[in-house]
C-alpha cells in the first residue's frame, strides 16, 4: 500500500519505489497514489511517475555519477525522488529554481528532512554541468535506449531493421484514441460534440468508430462519457472487429475479456449476438461488467479459466472465438512503462506455452467453418507468428484467413503492428478458420 502524502513528488517517489523495488504494477499502484492526493495534484504526480519511468535508465546513470555512494536500501524513496528532480530539470518546462526547491522540500513529506542537503547538492551539480553529464549518458546503450539490455537484445533479434524505431516509440507519449458507441450516436455526431467543446479531433481512416484526440484529457471531461457514448481504446485494438466478421445470431466467446474494450466493441458493432465473456479474475471481470453497464450493453460474463472449458462450457460450439491472449505487453510499453521493469526474459517462453495451451483447448469449441481470432499486444515473434505457425502444424483442420483490409504488416502467419505504426500500439492479429 502506498502511504498517503499531500506532496505530489513524495507520492510519486513512493509509487516508483513500489514499482522498482517491490515489483508492483502501475495499474495497482496508481489508484492508491491518486487517493492520497488532491485532484489538482494528481495529474502532475502521474506525469512525474510516467516520465521518470520512461527515462529511468538515463536518470539512474546520472544519479550514480552525482552520488558519492549509493543510498541505502531503506532510502530507495530518496533515490526515486532524486530521479524525479533530474527528470524535471531535463524534460519539463519548469523554472530551474522551482524544480529544485520543490523536490528538496519533498524530503520533509517523506519524513527524511536530513536528505535536503544531499538532494539539493546533486540537482545543482547536475544543472551546473548538465551538458557534460548528458553527453556521457549517450555513450551507454542502456542510457541511450532507456530499456534493459535483455529487452534491447530481444527486440533487435526479432526486428533487426526496426528495433531502433521500436525503442524510440516506446519512450514516446501515446496518443489518446476514442471508440464511439455507434448504438448511441454516429462518429460524426460525436466529433461535432468534441468540436463544440473546443477539443481538436479527427476520425481514424482505418477504424469505423475511431477518433484521435489532438490532446489527451481526463475521460470525465469527454462529452457524454458517463452516458456511454464513447470509450477510450487504441486504434490497434479497434481493428480486431473487422477480422471477427460478426453477424446476427452468432454465438461468440471472448475468452480473456478484461478489461472489456473488445467485448463492448463487439456488442456496439453487432448487438444481436449471443456473447459469453470470460476472465479468470473476478476483480478484472467486474471492470467488464462496469463497462457494459455504462455503455448500455448486455452480455453473459463469467469468472472462469478459459483454458479449462470442462468447468464452464455448455457444449454448444461457438461461431466466433476471440483470444486476446495473456502476453508480455511488449507492444504497449509507451502506455505501460513499468513493463520494462516487471518483465523478465523467462516470461516469453512461459507466456508462449500458456498461449499455445489456450489455443489448443479452445479450438475444439469452434464450429466447423467458424473463426477464431488470436491477438496479443506483443511484438515478440515467439508469441505471435511463431505461435500461429506451430498451431497450424498441430491442427490440420485450421487455416489462416487473409484480411480484406490488413490491420498491420503482413507476415506469413498473421499481421503485426509495431509501436508507432499509424501512431497505434504494437499488436498482433491472426484469423483462423476451422474446416
Amino acid at each position: 500500500m502506498v502511504k498517503k502524502h499531500s506532496d505530489p513528488r513524495a507520492a510519486a517517489a513512493l509509487a516508483l519505489t513500489a514499482v522498482i523495488k517491490h515489483h508492483r504494477s502501475l495499474n495497482a499502484v496508481l489508484p492508491e497514489t491518486a487517493s492520497s492526493l488532491a485532484a489538482t495534484q494528481q495529474a502532475l504526480c502521474q506525469q512525474l511517475i510516467y516520465g521518470t519511468l520512461r527515462h529511468y535508465y538515463s536518470l539512474s546513470g546520472l544519479a550514480e555519477k552525482l552520488l558519492q555512494k549509493p543510498l541505502k536500501a531503506k532510502d530507495q524513496d530518496l533515490h526515486q525522488l532524486l530521479l524525479i528532480g533530474l527528470y524535471q530539470l531535463r524534460e519539463m518546462r519548469k523554472p530551474v529554481h522551482a524544480s529544485i526547491s520543490e523536490t528538496v522540500n519533498a524530503t520533509k513529506a517523506l519524513t527524511k528532512p536530513w536528505a535536503k542537503g544531499l538532494i539539493n547538492a546533486c540537482l545543482r551539480e547536475y544543472q551546473r554541468h548538465r551538458d557534460t553529464f548528458d553527453q556521457a549518458l549517450t555513450q551507454t546503450p542502456t542510457g541511450l535506449h532507456e530499456h534493459p539490455d535483455w529487452l534491447v537484445t530481444q527486440v533487435r533479434h526479432d526486428w533487426p531493421e526496426d528495433w531502433q524505431s521500436i525503442l524510440e516509440a516506446n519512450n514516446q507519449h501515446a496518443p489518446m484514441f476514442l471508440r464511439v458507441n455507434l448504438q448511441r450516436c454516429s462518429r460524426q455526431q460525436y466529433l461535432d460534440l468534441l468540436h463544440q467543446d473546443n477539443r481538436q479531433a479527427e476520425p481514424l481512416a482505418n477504424c469505423a468508430a475511431g477518433i484521435r484526440l489532438s490532446q489527451p484529457c481526463d475521460v470525465r471531461l469527454l462529452p457524454n462519457f458517463d452516458a456511454g457514448w464513447v470509450s477510450v481504446q487504441d486504434g490497434a485494438a479497434q481493428q480486431v472487429i473487422e477480422l471477427l466478421d460478426l453477424h446476427v445470431g452468432h454465438v461468440v466467446l471472448d475468452a480473456c475479456a478484461a478489461p472489456g474494450g473488445k467485448t463492448a466493441h463487439m456488442l456496439e458493432h453487432q448487438p444481436e449476438i449471443d456473447l459469453l465473456a470470460l476472465d479468470i479474475e473476478s476483480t478484472r471481470l467486474q471492470r467488464v461488467d462496469d463497462s457494459l453497464k455504462r455503455l448500455g450493453l448486455t452480455a453473459k460474463t463469467l469468472t472462469a479459466d478459459a483454458a479449462s472449458p470442462e468447468a464452464w462450457w455448455h457444449g454448444n460450439a461457438f461461431d466466433r472465438i476471440l483470444i486476446d491472449a495473456p502476453c508480455t505487453g511488449s507492444g504497449v510499453i509507451r502506455r505501460h512503462p513499468d513493463i520494462k521493469f516487471l518483465r523478465k526474459p523467462a516470461d516469453i517462453p512461459s507466456l508462449a506455452a500458456q498461449q499455445a495451451y489456450l489455443l489448443d483447448k479452445l479450438w475444439p469449441l469452434l464450429k466447423r467453418g467458424g473463426r477464431m481470432v488470436y491477438t496479443t499486444c506483443s511484438i515478440f515473434t515467439a508469441e505471435n507468428a511463431h505461435q500461429i505457425e506451430a498451431f497450424l502444424a498441430r491442427h490440420p483442420d485450421a487455416s489462416l484467413i487473409k484480411a480484406d483490409q490488413p490491420p498491420g504488416r503482413e507476415t506469413p502467419f498473421g499481421y503485426q503492428r509495431l509501436p508507432g505504426d499509424d501512431a497505434f500500439d504494437g499488436f498482433f492479429y491472426a484469423c483462423l478458420q476451422r474446416s
